[in-house]
């Protein structure tokens, strides 16, 4: 079917009462062009104010109810074509009206749907499309709301080829062909048996034709006809994460006599592929996966580890909305960091960064739910899961079908039904409907050990001692009555204690049981355990502290059977705000909180801030996955010298990589240095701090106490005597000015491209100023707008769309959107700084 983009021309408005509206109350619409957050433009407010989504998990957003229209014209010639229009997510609960007409809904707000318009349309004419979306206490954490990823219209004959009915698997391989399978799905919704011919080409990296196929394919009315071809490719570009070679299957409809030419011609040939009837192309990527207890994943028959990042779906300062560029940005920026796997958490991946991933050579795990039949807020998914639970599976499938980089898919996150008879009967639908829909990944679920025997832990621990001897797991109740009482005091040692108890051992056993991967949140303690308990059991971490990267990692290094770690999170995120902020015991906080206060707005737990520069945590990582020689410096605030930490497992230390601390000179700071190596020297202006034993034996880190003065700081790593790498920090020297840089110099107007515009401030030399921060003005002219412009800072007041924000240590990051090919110019200024301007080429 012919796509087209129908992001242009809607407009939006809060949705107002039909019968409000009749008493007066006008709220007019405004224009806007999709992707688009509807919520990330409202006000934030504290509890006890508007109604929020669910106070921090929101971010402080109110929820609402939001509605979009769009007009546009149907050519007379298109009656008689089947016309659909696609929506790849709309949260939530979406209702699609077409000229008034009730035409479909999904309430699954991370789905891609299709609507049936054709027999609503008036062609000839302008028609009206309106959709509707609600949000308001239905997840743990930000979501956005409206139509907040890419919406297409679909023309085709009434013949043709399914949406995602081009699926392409390549199940045997070897040094010297690949096999490539592929089954197109063929529709028939005219009146007559049609007869037509299913022509395929794969193409290489290159764009060179290397196989080809006809087959004859007879489909009858409303009948769809699935057509299977076989064909063989010669010396295959493997698909991996160090060279993600990607090909295209090209799957054309053709009459007869066009087929019977293409014949004629050499198979492995250039041939014209135009078409009378349909045609469709895909990507895909020739690669095997394999598991084994001893071997773990191997991809092509090499052995990989997971070095994985949990990620949420919102961008930033971009809210919720998915634009190509933003999604291909956080994979570049995750896989630099050092990671080579996504969790997408806890929702399938959009479409557009499937395609990055398998572009950069990313590999994924696609969670499908966080919820089941047990509601977690009051008005999630649980309450339309029994109905929809498959169509929504069968959704995320077809949507990842061909992406190499999809290796594994997860049915849910963190699921308390887990530990039950009937939650496991849930996992074993769940699992078997995916593997009826594709056969050649495997599936895995996160499951919280601690989460599912809460309900038994809750009776224990109201049970008397002497009644505890006689429960069936002394164990876990002696960890009940040890722990709960002060469960965020040590949330991942109790967590951990309960995971390897007893009563999780039995209570879990079905749920892992239906899984070829079992997933474990916060579950460490049980990977050496199940190698004895279960050997034919394969591990993976799919939730993990960041703070205990290094002994996991020894465990995954260690065990076959632990496929890899993905820690919370990668990327920071709106929402569940502070979870992972820096805290210290004060009389009146003598443990920590979970939940920061208004206006708090992130999660704080990110190796990369909201956007996306790296933090101390990410270089630690990359130090403990072995990718990094050189050591790195982190700088603990010395405001709080002397305090004790009490933030959660989710925080990292309250350090920040510079040596500008003004007003602080002469007051004692402690140096926290990372490396891989015996041992490390610290300097400050050539004066040796000493040297400290570092590397894995010490946790990868050491700690220098000193007292603050300008200058540099400079760290050296050395290896049996000999240097390994040095690093070194500078204090700023000289005015601050603004500086403005963008990300590439020339954008593309159409697919979703976006131009990133960095603001520092800096000292002439370009050393970052993280003391000095103020607030920066930019002004947007061209051919471009806009989008969102913010900071990292953790709790602010400020908004994403405003043209003025304060920079947070340092920096700030404007994001702009093309209207169309020519220049687009942005000018900054900042109290006390020359202007800054960068132009952007749009073609």
């Amino acid at each position: 079917m012919m796509r087209t983009s129908f992001n242009d021309g809607w407009q939006t408005r809060p949705k107002v009462n039909l019968f409000a509206e009749l008493s007066g109350a006008k709220v007019p619409f405004r224009s806007v062009t999709l992707p688009h957050d509807a919520m990330i433009e409202r006000e934030r407010a504290a509890p006890g104010g508007e109604a929020t989504m669910e106070g921090g998990a929101g971010a402080y957003f109110p929820g609402g109810t939001y509605e979009y229209r769009k007009t546009f014209s149907v050519p007379e010639e298109h009656r008689g074509k089947r016309i659909l229009f696609e929506f790849e997510g709309v949260y939530r609960d979406a209702v699609v009206y077409v000229n008034g007409d009730y035409a479909g809904q999904r309430p699954f707000g991370y789905s891609h749907f299709f609507i049936d318009a054709d027999r609503f349309l008036r062609f000839g004419q302008d028609n009206e499309i309106r959709v509707e979306a609600r949000a308001h206490r239905d997840s743990r954490w930000y979501t956005g709301a409206g139509i907040y990823r890419d919406t297409w219209m679909l023309v085709g004959e009434v013949v043709r080829i399914s949406p995602d009915g081009v699926r392409v698997a390549t199940p045997d391989i070897d040094g010297e062909r690949a096999v490539v399978e592929v089954a197109t799905r063929v529709e028939n919704d005219s009146l007559a048996i049609r007869t037509v011919d299913v022509v395929t080409e794969l193409r290489d990296p290159d764009g060179s034709v290397v196989a080809g196929d006809v087959s004859k394919a007879t489909v009858l009315p409303g009948e769809p006809a699935t057509v299977r071809q076989r064909l063989y490719v010669r010396g295959p570009l493997l698909w991996s994460p160090d060279a993600p070679a990607l090909y295209t299957a090209t799957v054309a409809l053709k009459e007869e006599a066009e087929a019977e030419a293409y014949l004629a011609a050499d198979a492995v040939a250039d041939v014209d592929v135009d078409v009378d009837v349909d045609v469709e192309t895909v990507a895909f990527g020739i690669r095997s996966l394999s598991l084994d207890p001893e071997h773990g994943l191997r991809i092509n028959g090499e052995t990989v580890k997971l070095r994985g990042a949990c990620v949420h779906h919102d961008n930033g300062v971009l809210g919720a909305a998915t634009f190509a560029r933003a999604e291909e940005r956080r994979v570049r920026f995750l896989k630099d960091a050092g990671f080579n796997a996504i969790r997408m958490s806890h929702n399938p991946m959009s479409k557009a960064m499937l395609d990055a991933c398998d572009r950069l050579g990313m590999l994924v795990v696609d969670e499908a739910f966080d919820v089941w039949t047990s509601g977690k807020s009051e008005f999630d998914y649980s309450l339309n899961f029994p109905e929809w639970w498959e169509r929504d599976i069968e959704a995320m499938v077809a949507k990842d079908y061909n992406h190499p980089s999809v290796i594994m898919y997860s049915i849910g996150n963190e699921i308390p039904e887990t530990g039950s008879p009937l939650g496991a009967a849930w996992g074993r639908r769940l699992a078997e409907k995916v593997r009826s829909s594709d056969h050649t990944r495997y599936v895995t679920n996160a499951v919280n050990g601690m989460l599912a025997v809460m309900s038994e832990l809750g009776k224990l621990r109201q049970q008397s001692p002497a009644k505890t001897e006689n429960t069936e797991n002394t164990e876990s109740a002696a960890v009940e009555d040890k722990g709960i009482n002060t469960l965020m005091a040590d949330a991942g040692d109790m967590m951990n204690a309960i995971s390897a108890s007893g009563l999780v051992t039995q209570k879990t056993a079905e749920s892992f049981a239906v899984l070829d991967v079992a997933g474990m949140n916060y579950a460490e303690a049980r990977y050496a355990l199940d190698k004895d308990l279960f050997p034919h059991r394969i591990i993976l971490g799919t939730e993990t502290f960041p703070t205990r990267i290094d002994g996991n990692w020894r465990l995954v290094e260690q065990h076959g059977h632990v496929i890899g770690d993905f820690t919370w999170t990668g990327w920071d995120y709106l929402g569940e705000v502070g979870i992972g902020r820096p805290q210290y015991l004060t009389p009146d906080a003598p443990r920590p909180a979970h939940t920061a206060p208004y206006p708090y707005l992130v999660a704080g737990c990110g190796d990369l801030d909201i956007t996306g520069h790296r933090r101390p945590a990410s270089y630690y990582r990359e130090i403990v996955f072995g990718l990094r020689t050189q050591p790195y410096i982190a700088v603990r605030r010395p405001q709080h010298h002397g305090k004790t930490d009490a933030g959660t497992p989710w925080a990292w230390s309250d350090t920040v990589a510079t040596w500008t601390w003004p007003g602080w000179e002469g007051e004692p700071v402690t140096i926290e240095v990372y490396g891989d190596a015996d041992e490390v020297e610290l300097l400050l202006d050539g004066r040796s701090l000493g040297r400290r034993p570092v590397g894995e034996g010490h946790r990868f880190r050491t700690e220098f106490d000193t007292t603050y003065e300008p200058g540099e700081l400079l760290a050296i790593a050395y290896r049996d005597g000999a240097e390994t790498g040095r690093t070194a920090l500078r204090s700023v020297t000289g005015p601050v000015g603004l500086r403005a840089e963008a990300d590439r110099p020339v954008i593309t107007a159409k697919g979703g491209d976006l131009a990133y515009v960095s603001l520092t401030l800096t000292d002439p030399d370009g050393t970052l100023h993280t003391a000095a921060d103020r607030p920066v003005r930019v002004d947007v002219s061209g051919a471009g707008v806009l989008l969102g412009f913010g900071s990292a800072d953790p709790s602010t007041e400020e908004r994403f769309d405003a043209t003025e924000r304060r920079t947070y240590e340092g920096r700030a990051l404007a994001v702009l959107r093309p209207t169309g090919p020519g220049r687009i110019r942005l000018l900054a200024t900042a109290p006390g700084c020359d202007p800054a301007d960068v132009v952007v080429t749009v073609e």
